[in-house]
């Protein structure tokens, strides 16, 4: 990766993590995500995986300790429930019932970092950074059970685009906004929109994302790349400029951005 910015290194040790994992290779994956932590703290993926090898290890502490972190990050991460229940468990059989006191400290996670973090869509840039998730006044918006299930929408949609299905993913990303209007949802639908070649409508959502987050690299990105598509020039260099000054070093932009000054 050479000078790429931390996000980019981030995502290819936690993927790289994911495939030592797969490997039965503990030792390479728990040093992976830890680096991957590093460069990018309390991301949801290297810290599950990370706890999955510890788990392997029978590290069971640390284990704990990182399933612990994901729930503070995002408490419906259900792997991480799981997770918790496996290491109470064994963690009692060990240490007996003062387990607890036996246990390092577990990180308060900040503000800042404790919202939703996206399924990372291949090849995207920012792939690995959290998106706003302020949902906004609408009908079932305000209950548990609307935002679970627009989750649960959500989670259907990424499945399909990683299956190719991308017509589908985006109905299904519509009824899951139809319950909450999330950031990362909307940048999802933009890029079935981009897909299928329906640029206005991939404008109209990354333009909603960033109503949201204004600073949002995906729709920056996928905006500026629906806009080139529409011939608007002008517009799309300057949602990569906008983009470049969060994240100057953005290889995906930055060759974007050379793109557009050829048009």
């Amino acid at each position: 990766a050479g000078e790429a910015a931390a996000e980019e290194r981030s995502v290819l040790l936690a993927n790289r993590a994911a495939c030592h994992l797969k490997d039965g290779a503990c030792r390479l994956c728990v040093a992976d995500c830890s680096g991957a932590l590093d460069l990018v703290p309390f991301g949801i993926k290297p810290l599950l995986r990370r706890a999955a090898a510890y788990e392997a290890l029978e590290r069971y502490q640390l284990a704990y300790v990182d399933y612990k972190t994901v729930l503070q990050v995002d408490c419906a991460v259900q792997a991480a429930h799981d997770g918790v229940n496996r290491m109470t468990k064994a963690l009692l059989e060990k240490d007996g019932v003062n387990w607890r006191q036996k246990l390092p400290p577990i990180p308060t996670v900040p503000i800042s970092a404790q919202t939703r973090w996206s399924v990372p869509s291949a090849g995207a840039p920012g792939a690995n950074t959290p998106p706003a998730t302020a949902p906004r006044g609408g009908p079932g918006e305000s209950t548990a059970a609307g935002t679970e299930r627009a989750r649960t929408l959500k989670e259907e949609g990424n499945e399909l685009v990683k299956k190719g299905n991308h017509k589908k993913a985006a109905e299904k990303y519509s009824e899951s906004l139809k319950l909450n209007k999330e950031c990362a949802t909307y940048t999802n639908r933009a890029l079935c929109y981009l897909t299928l070649k329906q640029y206005k409508e991939a404008v109209q959502d990354c333009t909603e994302a960033l109503r949201l987050d204004p600073k949002n690299i995906k729709a920056l990105y996928r905006r500026a790349q629906a806009l080139k598509e529409l011939k608007d020039y002008e517009s799309s260099i300057a949602d990569i400029k906008s983009l470049l000054k969060t994240e100057p070093k953005n290889t995906a932009a930055l060759r974007l951005l050379q793109e557009l000054n050829r048009a």
